[in-house]
């Protein structure tokens, strides 16, 4: 089923959702659907099993939230619904949304089953009941096999960016998943792209789904509010090339992608040894080093984000000011997803592209997709622009404690602010892990900041403090 044009104008309060998750939808700003919202909710909401076609950015998530919390029922303490996502990070990120949009309903209890972490906190909620599992494939299968997952009472089967969990070879596990819930259930599946896979998927445990796709552009949101620019290059000043870009635009955060895992490595080399704040995400970090990466750039003490695809995906940074394509990507699909990172939530948004002569034939292709033509500029009519070196305004410190030492971010907040003397507005975001506990402040109070909550207290006791610039610049 292809969209009609119309559907990016439809209203959330046209849809069969009770009063009160229309009041939270308005509250939450939720007014109009977007495209994929249009077309897969009133699908969804009928009961139907569907095949979506969305890139992340779509909106997709509140697609498939909506349509599982309408079917729940908060006086069960069953799981009732089954979220499989690809990555950790983009199952804490469907669990922040699920979370939101389920502020409608009294007391429904989301949990998070990801590797990564211990498996014994998490038997132990499940122990206690909850009604919707958010997890990785390998991680829900672990529980299923202790039993301490029972998809009894499921009604609701999700599995968001599909392709994605193909690609990593989650098939056979997807599949079991599949075949331990309810025949009598509903399925949803979404993806951005549709492999071969996916059809020999859904047909294994799909009934007479309804599919749904959306053409990539229509997918991006707000295209029209991103500025796209390209720039002839040389193989050889490539990677010079993106640091002249940052030079000149300026802009506090980007995404720059690459296509190989050396090339990333490479970038990050360059952008570092002149002065700038680059970190590296590709397949080959461990998941720590992931997380902290992570953490670093949606806190603002990152500017550049240097990536692979594969590596990037699910990720959703809030006021992404540019993405640079350090090399044209072979798929058209890819560069959409790419670019629709940016310019989000009415913001406007920054692509820049390198393209040497032998991917001007990628160009086209996107170009047509895409329906109109890059804009070109020449890299040697930039000129730097007016002010000091391109620094994110905040630093991370880490604590060493976190979660099991029953840390919350009002107790890191309190000691800055109270003892430690700081201003409220000198910090940013926090977030505690398992055994460690991260809060961005002011670049120009971090290392007093070290000093000054290493000498004070936090829950009581003396805690280690480090700056993980400090980390960087010793590895």
């Amino acid at each position: 089923m292809n969209a009609p044009q119309s559907i990016d104008k439809l209203s959330f309060a046209q849809l069969s959702l009770s009063p009160a998750m229309q009041a939270n939808l308005a509250q939450l700003g939720y007014t109009q659907m977007t495209p994929i919202q249009a077309a897969s909710l009133p699908l969804a909401l009928e009961g139907h099993d569907l095949i979506a076609q969305a890139q992340t950015g779509s909106g997709k998530t509140a697609a498939f939230a909506l349509s599982l919390l309408h079917r729940l029922d908060a006086e069960r303490f069953n799981v009732q619904a089954l979220v499989l996502c690809p990555t950790r990070e983009l199952a804490d990120q469907v669990t922040q949304e699920l979370r939101r949009l389920a502020r409608a309903a009294d007391n429904i209890k989301i949990l998070t089953l990801c590797g990564g972490t211990p498996m014994k906190p998490q038997m132990d909620s499940l122990g206690f009941g909850c009604h919707i599992a958010v997890g990785t494939p390998g991680r829900v299968m672990d529980h299923l096999e202790r039993g301490s997952l029972d998809l009894k009472s499921l009604n609701t089967l999700v599995l968001d960016e599909a392709d994605r969990m193909l690609d990593m070879g989650f098939f056979d596990d997807i599949l079991t998943v599949a075949k331990q819930a309810p025949k009598k259930r509903q399925t949803l599946l979404f993806s951005a792209t549709y492999p071969e896979g996916i059809a020999k998927l859904s047909a294994q445990f799909m009934r007479e789904p309804k599919e749904v796709k959306l053409s990539p552009a229509a997918t991006t949101q707000a295209p029209s509010q991103i500025r796209q620019l390209a720039f002839e290059v040389r193989e050889e000043e490539r990677l010079h090339a993106v640091s002249q870009l940052l030079a000149h635009f300026r802009p506090a955060s980007t995404i720059a992608f690459c296509n190989t895992k050396q090339q990333c490595r490479d970038l990050v080399d360059v952008l570092q040894a002149q002065g700038l704040i680059a970190m590296a995400l590709h397949g080959d970090l461990e998941q720590r080093d992931r997380d902290q990466v992570l953490i670093q750039f949606a806190n603002r003490s990152c500017s550049v984000l240097v990536a692979t695809d594969v590596a990037a995906r699910g990720l959703d940074i809030a006021q992404l000011e540019c993405v640079i394509n350090v090399e044209m990507t072979p798929d058209m699909e890819v560069h959409v997803h790419r670019i629709g990172r940016t310019g989000r939530a009415g913001a406007e948004g920054l692509a820049l592209s390198l393209a040497s002569l032998d991917e001007m034939g990628r160009v086209g292709r996107i170009e047509q997709m895409l329906g109109r033509e890059f804009k070109w500029q020449k890299l040697e009519d930039l000129q730097p622009a007016a002010g000091g070196p391109l620094l994110p305004p905040m630093d991370t410190l880490q604590i060493l404690g976190g979660r099991k030492e029953k840390i919350r971010p009002g107790d890191i907040l309190g000691a800055l602010t109270g003892e430690a003397g700081f201003k409220a507005e000198q910090i940013g975001k926090i977030n505690i892990t398992e055994f460690h506990s991260y809060v961005a402040v002011s670049r120009e109070i971090a290392r007093e900041a070290v000093k000054r909550l290493s000498n004070g207290k936090l829950k009581g006791r003396k805690v280690k403090v480090r700056r993980m610039a400090d980390l960087v610049e010793l590895g």
